[in-house]
This record gives structure tokens, C-alpha cells and sequence, in this order.
């Protein structure tokens, strides 16, 4: 007679920043804890990767909702508070300043709400009072919580401010760092991003996500949270409106009392025994990236002159957030240096770093030969390369080249393989479900389809919702 299957208290699908940070919130309380991870990497989209000696980081331009010590309620503090994690332990590092650039107008982003206000009163003076306003209403929500106030930002800002100009500078940031939805973000969502971009700010640790990711699997190890790395979900049995079961990628079989997915909405439907294998295509979200990394020799890198810390920039007369109809759309993205933190002590970064993101087209990258899949994958490294520096201090080409030591780049297709996200898509599912419920009573949802944004609103995601259904159940 074969043993009975391993019972956890809680199994979870994904060792991303919001699956690490359920599982230690649990395992906290004494909960005996499995998180499973198809890949050989924790973070999820906020992960890294080597070459060599080098280490790229994935996802993480910046971390969000940085606020100076001694800032009471703020979400990183309360992340820091329910993980027991001390501020000194993150080592984050403010920017030293960031814009968005627009129709050859700038918009301060700092960490310094005064400066962004400041800069729509001169650049905007008929809206500021509008702006103040729109700041006012926004600060009466709770964007936290788990009833979401529903809507369109774009109609909300064109109704609350009047300007188009000054409404696409506001959704460029918004839109980069937080929407699933073409041309638009959801009220709720657009509030989060507000706090976490504007109110608050831009830090970084002095060597990026993999400080987080390290605290996140220490205080994992602390409270005994089994991890199984190369080993993920295959397949839920469904049973009287229960998982049942869960069958892994290695053959063997765990059951539990309750699952949280970040694997994504639609994508943990379909891992469902009861589900048709196309379930949810009409909420699978379309919006992808790529994203090419350059290094340069420090020296030659220093003469630069590149002083921003984040460009959110658009070229075009109006913005537009859509899958685009060729493999990238190259009309707006963002701009990330990761040497322009105040990292203090003397540190700096061993290299120059230059980071670029722009829209891309899942299927369009997915169609293509190998040997064609390498050869655009470098025409865009390039390209994106020169359309970047364009918002930066000129520096020559034969300058530039001279410097640079490496470059790399990630498409939607790379997403899709490492992620599992359906059409490579960062924020996941048009549709988020901010209490995480499902209708089976012990699946949780968490991470981005539950709805809260960045790797601040990540790592309380997964609180949260440890919290909801896990510790007060």
C-alpha cells in the first residue's frame, strides 16, 4: 500500500516576491509551508540571472514606495513590520532624480511630491490647481483596499485635469510600472501608482533584487518553509469545490489545506482539473516587453554625463500603451540606470548600467525562426540603445561604442518561457481580483492578478492575503 500524499497547510504556486513573502507570513504563525517553483530561480519577474561574472537583474528598475525613516502607515513600513525585516536589512538607496519626458516638457519625479507639483504649475500653470484637486480626491481612497474602486484613469483624468498633454504624462509612469490594460489603467490601480511613483518614491539596494530575494528565502529558512526548486504545479485535482490535490512536475502528489497561486489568473484556471485548456482567453492580458541591458567600463562611463536615474519618456504627439503591430514599438518606454542611487560609503556599481524597456509584441517575437529570433533580438539592442540616448547627454557614437563592454536583451517570448505568463505579459490578466478569492473555497490568488502593484505591492500582496485567508480563517 503506497504512503499517503505530504499535507501542507499551505502549498505555494511560485517562489516570486509575493510567494516568498505569503510563505514566511505563514510560516511565521507556524503553518507548514511547500512553495514550488518550476524554474532554479526565486523572484519570479523580479529575478536575476549570470553571464559569466555578471549578474542582470530582471524586472526591478526601482523599488517603490520609498519613504524617508521615521514615516509612519507608509506600505513599506508596513511590509517591513509584518515580515520583521529591519530597514537596514533592504539597504535601500534613494535615486537621485527622475522625469518624464514628454513634447519637450519635463516632469520631476524625486521623491519629492513639492518638485512634481512644481513642475506642473510651470508647465501646466491652467491645470495645477485641477492637479492639487485630482491629489486631494485621490489621497480619500484607500488603494489598499480589497473593494477596489473600479474605473478608467484615462476618463478620470480627462475629466479632473482638461489636458491631454498633462493626462498622458501621468499614465506614461503609470502605465510602465502597473497596467494590464491597453491605453488605460483602472482607478484603483492608477491610485497605487500614484502613492508608490509620485507621493513616495524611487530606492534601490545597493545589489538590486537579489538583497530582497536573499532576506525573503533567509526568513524563509527561519520559520521552516519547505522550497522545492525545478518542480511546479502540473495539475489540480478538483473535488466538491476543493483542490484536492495537486500533481507536480516530478510525478509525486502533495495535498494541502489551502493553495496560493501567483502563477496568474487565468494560467492557474487552466491548471485546474475541471477546466477546458483554452479557459480565460478573452481576460489573458496582451502586454508585453522587451528590454535591452548594456554595461560599460566605469571611467568612460562616469564622463557620460547621465545623471537621470528613470526616463519614462514618449516621442510621440500622444501616448499610446498598446501591443504593438511590429515586434517593439519604440515610440515611448523607460529609461533605468542603476548607477544613479545614492548608494553612500563609497560604493558604486562596477560598470556603467543602461536599461531600456519598451512595448512588445508576444506572437510576433514568437513566430520567428531561432536564427532570426537572435539576429532582431540584437538590430533591437541597438536601436533601443540610440533611442534612449537621445534623452540623455550626447555622448558620440565612436565614444559610446568604445565603452561598452556587454549587452543583452529579453523579449515576451523570454518572459513567457521563465514566467510561465500567458503572451509574455508583466501585468498579467485584464481582470484582477483584489481578495484573491476564487471560486473554490481553499485557491487564493496572489501577486499580480490579485491586483497590488510593483515589488513593494508584491511582497504585500502575498501578506495580505496570507493574512486574509490564511491567519484569520
Amino acid at each position: 500500500m503506497s504512503a499517503p500524499a505530504p499535507h501542507y497547510d499551505a502549498v505555494i504556486i511560485g517562489a516570486g516576491m509575493s510567494g516568498l513573502a505569503a510563505a514566511v507570513r505563514l510560516g511565521m504563525y507556524g503553518r507548514r509551508v511547500l512553495v514550488l517553483e518550476r524554474h532554479n530561480a526565486p523572484g519570479g519577474l523580479n529575478s536575476f540571472y549570470a553571464r559569466g561574472q555578471r549578474k542582470y537583474d530582471v524586472g526591478l528598475h526601482a523599488l517603490t514606495n520609498w519613504v524617508p525613516e521615521g514615516v509612519k502607515g507608509a506600505p513599506l513600513v508596513k511590509l517591513m513590520r509584518q515580515l520583521r525585516i529591519r530597514r537596514e536589512e533592504l539597504d535601500l538607496c534613494p535615486q537621485l532624480g527622475s522625469r518624464v519626458a514628454m513634447a519637450g516638457r519635463n516632469l520631476r519625479l524625486n521623491n519629492c511630491f513639492d518638485d512634481l507639483l512644481a513642475d506642473v504649475a510651470q508647465e501646466f500653470p491652467k491645470s495645477v490647481d485641477r492637479f492639487r484637486e485630482l491629489d486631494a480626491w485621490i489621497a480619500g481612497l484607500d488603494e489598499a483596499a480589497l473593494e477596489a474602486h473600479g474605473g478608467s484613469a484615462r476618463a478620470l483624468l480627462d475629466e479632473r485635469l482638461g489636458d491631454p498633454l498633462l493626462r498622458d504624462m501621468l499614465l506614461l509612469p503609470t502605465c510602465f510600472y502597473g497596467s494590464a490594460l491597453e491605453d488605460d489603467i483602472e482607478v484603483s490601480q492608477f491610485a497605487v501608482m500614484w502613492r508608490s511613483l509620485f507621493r513616495e518614491g524611487f530606492a534601490r539596494p545597493f545589489i538590486g533584487v537579489r538583497q530582497v530575494i536573499r532576506l525573503l528565502i533567509d526568513r524563509c529558512r527561519e520559520h521552516g518553509v519547505e522550497r522545492r526548486m525545478k518542480c511546479g504545479v502540473k495539475r489540480m485535482e478538483v473535488r466538491a469545490g476543493r483542490v484536492a490535490a495537486l500533481q507536480l512536475d516530478d510525478g509525486t502528489e502533495v495535498t494541502a489545506g489551502a493553495v496560493y497561486s501567483s502563477a496568474g489568473a487565468v494560467e492557474t484556471l487552466r491548471l485546474r482539473s475541471d477546466a477546458l485548456p483554452q479557459v480565460g482567453a478573452e481576460s489573458v492580458g496582451r502586454l508585453g516587453y522587451a528590454e535591452t541591458i548594456a554595461t560599460y567600463a566605469p571611467a568612460a562611463f562616469a564622463g557620460f554625463g547621465w545623471q537621470d536615474t528613470i526616463v519614462f519618456f514618449c516621442d510621440a504627439e500622444r501616448f499610446s500603451y498598446r501591443s504593438p503591430k511590429g515586434l517593439v514599438d519604440p515610440s515611448s518606454g523607460v529609461i533605468c540606470i542603476p548607477n544613479n542611487y545614492q548608494y553612500g560609503g563609497g560604493r558604486a556599481l562596477d560598470e556603467g548600467w543602461l536599461r531600456v524597456t519598451a512595448l512588445a509584441n508576444h506572437d510576433s517575437w514568437c513566430a520567428l525562426p531561432e536564427s532570426e529570433y537572435l539576429a532582431r533580438k540584437q538590430e533591437w539592442c541597438g536601436r533601443l540603445n540610440r533611442v534612449a540616448r537621445a534623452h540623455l547627454p550626447a555622448v558620440a557614437d565612436t565614444t559610446h561604442d568604445a565603452a561598452l563592454t556587454s549587452t543583452d536583451v529579453f523579449t515576451p517570448r523570454t518572459v513567457r518561457k521563465f514566467t510561465g505568463h500567458l503572451n509574455g505579459a508583466i501585468y498579467g490578466s485584464t481582470v484582477k481580483r483584489r481578495d484573491g478569492r476564487t471560486d473554490l473555497e481553499n485557491l487564493f490568488l496572489i501577486g499580480t492578478d490579485q491586483g497590488f502593484l510593483g515589488v513593494t505591492g508584491a511582497m504585500l500582496s502575498g501578506i495580505s492575503m496570507a493574512n486574509l485567508h490564511g491567519l484569520k480563517a
